[in-house]
């Protein structure tokens, strides 16, 4: 290919530059080979402009930077965009031509991750070949690859949809974060149907406020779905009424689903301890339904995965059906096991405030005795939502204990500090795995646990390394259980 085919720039490239052939891309200089397109991207603290001379000693044949960056002078051609995070997507979605034909993406604060499991497993019920990407990695016949960025980079995602196609994968569903979403990185996926689940505090270490998180999230209905594409809308949250008007602005046909949907209609609920019974609507007709999981939360996560498989063309029997057989995506209120009196312990990603809430408030209707938690903040985030938390467990839960969760580069017991401020009964442990032990010795008969924060993560991340560690192995060796 060539940099008039990949960069798609406003402003036409002179003929001398288009036919400049270029053989692959990288955003960073230490991935350059010869050949490559690099994109000097700024970022919030060095502008990767500075790097262009780099790229061009290991053998970029051009770069893009920003229109106000101005690198040091180099014997390669440099183009100037407005927007070259988005010149970068269009770039790699043009060199990685292959999609497959069905593309999902899910947005929201909470259950991203779950309904994009939920979504490949119904295409799989209907014998589909599906794939699904996210927080926990890839998901697909023949992979299971473990990962940690929600949306990644244009290069990588791009990368990887061409793989899966080349696999014979036909489906695929994912999640979109607001990081994502802002940065430009889901630009040249063709999606087919979006969803939304809700939206509480979080990410605003980086978003200014709420109004410009939830502008970022909208992104996904406004500019990166196609018009006219079905968007799948969670009637039953705060934030749904904005989404729904704003989708509808955009031209986007929506769908809700939820107690106020009417593509879906969630009619009545019988809790049980490990699973659920469940009566929808749809098209005038009844379904009732064995859901296989705990928490209201996994219901509306399950109901919105159910809208966007059906609005992609499966038979609504089959997706209603499909959810009876699902599987909770890893660390997602996920029964680890249980002591020899019965009492279960559970491990969960909840590190946000809504999460956190809706884990607690979902055991609680089951827990005999003692709900107890163990938890903690992560660092180099937003501190705002630390005494929130705290409030939540000591309100929520009957037993707490404040550990660390990923400190980064903070001193952890300043994170803990700022928890308990807003819950003084907490027992303080810094020591992760010295807290889940220690709760694991006061369970008795009818006791509950949850272990929260980390979820499916196999490391801590303590300054600037990542360090082995896993909730479930700990959790299975304080419970006298065999480590996988």
């Amino acid at each position: 290919m060539n940099l008039n085919a990949l960069t798609g720039l406003s402003e036409p490239i002179p003929d001398v530059l288009a036919s400049v052939p270029v053989s692959g891309l990288a955003s960073n200089s230490d991935d350059v080979k010869p050949g490559y397109l690099f994109f000097g991207l700024p970022g919030t603290k060095v502008d990767g402009a500075k790097y262009v001379a780099d790229a061009e000693k290991l053998g970029a044949s051009a770069a893009v930077v920003s229109s106000g960056s101005n690198p040091e002078p180099v014997g390669i051609p440099v183009l100037k965009a407005e927007l070259p995070r988005r010149v970068l997507a269009n770039a790699a979605a043009t060199f990685y031509d292959r999609q497959p034909d069905f593309i999902s993406a899910v947005t929201g604060t909470a259950g991203k991750t779950s309904v994009a499991n939920f979504v490949r497993q119904i295409w799989e019920t209907e014998g589909k070949i599906a794939a699904s990407l996210g927080t926990t990695g890839v998901v697909a016949p023949g992979r299971n690859d473990y990962g940690n960025l929600t949306t990644p980079d244009p290069i990588f995602l791009h990368k990887l949809l061409a793989e899966l196609a080349e696999d014979g994968i036909s489906h695929a569903s994912m999640e979109a974060s607001s990081h994502g979403l802002d940065q430009n990185r889901l630009d040249g996926v063709r999606l087919n149907v979006a969803g939304f689940t809700n939206l509480g505090r979080d990410h605003l270490d980086y978003h200014p406020d709420m109004e410009d998180y939830l502008r970022a999230k909208l992104l996904l209905f406004t500019e990166r779905l196609p018009e006219n594409a079905p968007a799948v809308i969670f009637a039953d949250d705060t934030y749904s009424g904005q989404v729904i008007d704003a989708t509808q602005a955009a031209g986007r046909r929506v769908l809700t689903v939820g107690r106020a949907g009417e593509f879906i209609s969630l009619k009545k609920v019988e809790h049980q301890q490990y699973s659920q019974i469940v009566e929808l609507m749809f098209d005038n007709q009844h379904y009732r339904i064995d859901f296989p999981l705990a928490g209201d939360f996994q219901i509306s996560n399950a109901i919105v995965a159910a809208g966007m498989a059906i609005a992609t063309g499966t038979d609504a029997p089959i997706a209603f059906k499909a959810l009876e057989s699902l599987q909770g995506a890893s660390g997602r209120l996920e029964l680890v096991g249980k002591t020899k009196d019965g009492a279960p312990a559970y491990v969960d990603y909840a590190h946000k405030p809504e999460a956190l809430e809706n884990v607690l408030n979902s055991l609680r209707p089951f827990t005999s005795g003692r709900l107890m938690l163990v938890f903690g903040c992560g660092g180099d985030r937003d501190k705002g939502k630390r005494p929130i938390m705290g409030e939540i467990a000591g309100r929520l839960a009957d037993f707490v204990i404040v550990t660390d969760d990923n400190p980064r580069t903070e001193a952890p017991a300043a994170i803990r500090a700022e928890i308990l401020v807003a819950c003084e009964d907490a027992i303080e442990i810094g020591d992760r795995e010295e807290a889940i032990n220690h709760a694991c010795s006061k369970m008795e008969a009818g006791d509950c646990l949850v272990v929260a924060g980390k979820g499916h993560e196999p490391g801590q991340i303590i300054g600037d390394k990542v360090l082995p560690f896993s909730d479930h192995d700990v959790l299975r060796k304080a419970l006298g259980q065999e480590v996988t």
